[in-house]
């Protein structure tokens, strides 16, 4: 009995140095983010690749104890003057009101109708995400993505390419173009448009793309949480009725963990989501990946690619057990899977995201 006891003291003392030593990792990674983003904060912009994004911000409300919530709201414009650009910018820094968080409008660094979702872009949020995480003490799990006519336009198409960084996304009198909304399985989302906003055939499109997510959530009702609100009488401006949807997002945090993930590659290509990697060299627009958990089983029932990362933790299955994977019905791997501090910190820097960081990987091939 005395063995008994001193073996299960030597596996809480190893796990709790297991636990310090990730701390240490995050931490030093918590670290070097502050100093890289201290000249984001100091100067309002985030410059990269020739292009600046000028940021404008506020706090509202008393900071949680499980970290603040981020807010950011894209301004309409597009494809006009910088004047105009400007004047719809400061718009927008009054526009919403959250009860709590970091309220942050951004200034495009283009003018163009696709101003937020031409390519730097993505890394451009990433930059601002990390920057008010490191600051401000965000919850990364609650980063939420609005936005008004040509910022619409970039939530219907960033909401989509980087579902995986938000807890909620609100679409505001934007046009959809040929955007895809599968990769919205796990993000709650909403359409809001006016029934007179007929410019570009806004008000008939998005009335379609809500039966597009009711058709969705019909074939799985697991997710694609979302409401269509096409307001009667209302043009291009809907007089702030829109504003309904800062609580509606607020009632959401991340699903950083899902256990079903449909991942489809947009116009712009990622390498990761959620917690899934697949090659770079192999990524083209178009490109699916369907995984399922159930238990300690997961099922990959489309993949593809020649292989697949899976970053496992506790929130999605039971790790101490055996984990069986599963490609198109055929057994590929059962067995535990051992932690290691490498694995957990390259998982760190890889989605520079502590949320996602783990100890646990496979590899399916």
């Amino acid at each position: 009995m005395r063995h008994r006891i001193g073996f299960i003291l030597l596996l809480f003392l190893s796990t709790t140095l297991y636990a310090q030593d990730y701390e240490k990792i995050k931490q030093h990674w918590l670290d070097s983010l502050r100093t890289a983003t201290a000249e984001v904060l100091r100067d309002s912009i985030i410059r990269q690749d020739g292009d600046s994004m000028k940021l404008w911000w506020t706090v509202y409300g008393e900071k949680p104890a499980e970290g603040r919530s981020l807010w950011i709201s894209l301004h309409g414009g597009g494809g006009t003057t910088p004047e105009v650009n400007d004047q719809q910018w400061r718009n927008q820094m009054r526009l919403y009101r959250p009860t709590e968080g970091v309220y942050v409008a951004p200034r495009s660094p283009l003018e163009a109708w696709d101003m937020w979702c031409q390519q730097p872009i993505d890394s451009m949020y990433r930059v601002l995400i990390r920057t008010m995480i490191a600051h401000y003490d965000v919850n990364p799990d609650k980063v939420y993505l609005l936005g008004y006519s040509a910022g619409g336009d970039g939530v219907w198409r960033m909401a989509p390419r980087m579902a995986d960084h938000w807890a909620a996304a609100s679409m505001m009198a934007g046009h959809p173009g040929d955007v895809k909304q599968e990769n919205l399985l796990n993000t709650p989302y909403m359409i809001w448009c006016g029934a007179n906003d007929t410019a570009y055939d806004r008000n008939h499109l998005n009335k379609e793309r809500g039966l597009v997510m009711d058709s969705l959530q019909g074939a799985h009702p697991d997710g694609y949480i979302h409401e269509t609100h096409i307001l009667e009488g209302k043009g291009h401006w809907m007089d702030r009725e829109d504003a309904a949807a800062l609580p509606w997002m607020a009632q959401y945090k991340r699903q950083t963990w899902p256990k079903h993930i449909i991942w489809q590659q947009e116009a712009v290509f990622r390498p990761t989501f959620y917690w899934l990697e697949a090659p770079r060299e192999e990524l083209s627009r178009g490109k699916r990946v369907d995984v399922t958990v159930k238990g300690n089983t997961i099922n990959i029932s489309r993949m593809d690619y020649s292989s697949l990362t899976l970053y496992l933790s506790n929130e999605l299955l039971d790790i101490s057990k055996h984990v069986i994977v599963k490609l198109r019905g055929k057994k590929v791997f059962k067995g535990r899977i051992k932690p290691s501090a490498e694995v957990y910190r390259n998982s760190l820097y890889l989605r520079e995201d502590y949320r996602f960081a783990t100890p646990y990987r496979i590899e399916v091939r």
